[in-house]
């Protein structure tokens, strides 16, 4: 379902919106998809499947680990090279003129006037639409764990990365450092804090804007997108990653009650 703002022309979509598990999954880059409004925004079809529009494999992925821990699922509908849904309005990077080493043309000029229609369009319907899911699950107890997920390239700018999950968080960095403890120990994944980027990279405005003032715990995962090249391979990530998340869920309970 979509959010049921009235002005929200492209609505953030919901998914398993009764979830009972703790967890909310964010995918703020699970689209590639260019709105007819803003035509190609000068980029090939090649360009258009790239990483540099969406974040590949992070919707599935999102979608097996929802499945597998009951969690409710929030994506963007539309190319975050119209909108980063994970960027502030005065970010260069939430209409970025540049990604890795990609020109894109449509956003070389952009008067505050399309500013202002773009985040009107996209950003004001997904933060309102995130915000309100939090703070019904807050209102109904549920005690809400903020999960944001996305998928980074093995090559960047020609260098390759060796890590494969990533974990980044915002100001508290509990439920990352459990679900690193966890990934190291029930997988084979070369899982580290804060690579391949970290909150000084401006990543983590979802976390800090919805997560962080409610003091919910929250990270953000970046998959290695080679991980998760298929459906059968988020499929097969999923089922690794969902009893990490649980083991993350359970430790840092285990912390509250012992503080």
């Amino acid at each position: 379902m979509r959010s049921s703002a009235p002005e929200a022309e492209f609505a953030p979509i919901l998914e398993n919106a009764a979830a009972k598990g703790r967890v909310i999954l964010v995918c703020e880059h699970a689209s590639n998809a260019i709105p007819a409004r803003w035509g190609d925004l000068g980029l090939t079809a090649d360009q258009r499947q790239a990483h540099i529009a969406w974040d590949p494999g992070a919707l599935a992925l999102a979608k097996g680990l929802m499945r597998r821990l009951d969690a409710v699922l929030i994506h963007a509908p539309v190319s975050r090279l119209v909108y980063d849904c994970n960027r502030a309005p005065d970010m260069a990077g939430a209409m970025p003129a540049r990604s890795e080493v990609h020109d894109i043309p449509g956003n070389f000029v952009i008067s505050p006037a399309e500013r202002l229609a773009r985040t009107e369009a996209v950003y004001l319907p997904w933060a309102s639409a995130l915000h309100g899911l939090i703070a019904r699950r807050v209102a109904l107890g549920l005690a809400p764990v903020i999960v944001t997920l996305h998928s980074f390239t093995p090559v960047y700018f020609g260098k390759s990365r060796a890590v494969e999950f990533g974990i980044i968080h915002d100001n508290d960095p509990c439920f990352a450092a459990a679900l690193q403890d966890a990934a190291l120990s029930q997988t084979d994944l070369r899982a580290e804090i804060n690579q391949p980027y970290s909150a000084a990279d401006d990543v983590t405005h979802t976390l800090r804007l919805h997560a962080t003032p409610y003091g919910l715990p929250n990270a953000m995962l970046e998959l290695r997108n080679d991980l998760i090249a298929t459906d059968a391979a988020c499929e097969a990530m999923a089922e690794t990653l969902a009893p990490v998340i649980n083991m993350g869920l359970e430790e840092i309970q285990r912390q509250a009650k012992a503080s």
